[in-house]
């Protein structure tokens, strides 16, 4: 494992992001008040070109790739362990952006309204601009979140659309992982990148079915209450 920027205000020039995926896992970290754009920028040229990445979010650490990615998201369901069933997770920047990748009616709009950016992964069922490979083969569905945290944003908008993403929970654990050492220790050579912004929460974001009425899927860090739904 190759540790690079050992400490905020110490962090050295590096090369561009030219690794094989057989290679050790690397680490960047990131200034927990200001994080460096061009750690920022290499974590999105590494995804373009293949990478799985490790990054925080307002709940816990999770993985993220490139949404045309096949090899990726392969990658990401041997290592959770999941099947053709799972519901990944489109991230996205905003509600006008997931207005083209989930149909949503008026109802479902003014809970992501009050939902987003936070805590909360919606399922909606899909429009056509989703890959086949991405929806839950038999619904049709997506997961939809927008992140209330800062490097998710900066990726985001680095990236200049949505990415995939899964909780990084691996099989046999209770809670997701929250510590990038930990991460980079135990994932070192199965993903490519971790984005250390130090140890974040350990609950997953709360999944909310839309589909057909309202449906508590996985409680997490967001309450339902909160937009008028009772767990």
């Amino acid at each position: 494992m190759f540790l690079r920027g050992p400490a905020p205000g110490r962090e050295r020039m590096i090369a561009p992001f030219t690794r094989h995926f057989d290679d050790m896992t690397d680490v960047l970290y990131l200034h927990p008040d200001n994080p460096q754009v061009r750690f920022i920028r290499q974590a999105v040229t590494a995804m373009r070109a293949g990478a799985v990445v490790a990054y925080p979010t307002d709940t816990s650490y999770a993985l993220g790739w490139c949404l045309e990615d096949k090899g990726a998201m392969e990658r990401v369901a041997r290592l959770r362990g999941v099947d053709k069933h799972h519901h990944y997770t489109l991230v996205c920047r905003d509600l006008a952006e997931i207005a083209r990748y989930a149909k949503v009616e008026n109802w479902q709009y003014r809970l992501l309204k009050m939902g987003t950016p936070g805590p909360f992964t919606f399922i909606l069922e899909a429009t056509k601009e989703v890959p086949r490979r991405l929806m839950n083969e038999k619904r049709r569905t997506i997961g939809i979140r927008v992140p209330d945290h800062p490097v998710a944003r900066l990726l985001l908008d680095e990236l200049a659309e949505p990415m995939m993403s899964s909780t990084l929970l691996l099989p046999g654990d209770e809670y997701p992982m929250n510590d990038p050492l930990e991460i980079a220790d135990r994932l070192d050579g199965r993903i490519d990148l971790v984005l250390d912004y130090g140890v974040c929460g350990l609950d997953p974001s709360t999944v909310l079915d839309l589909v057909g009425g309202v449906s508590v899927v996985r409680l997490g860090k967001g309450d339902p209450r909160t937009l008028g739904i009772e767990a």
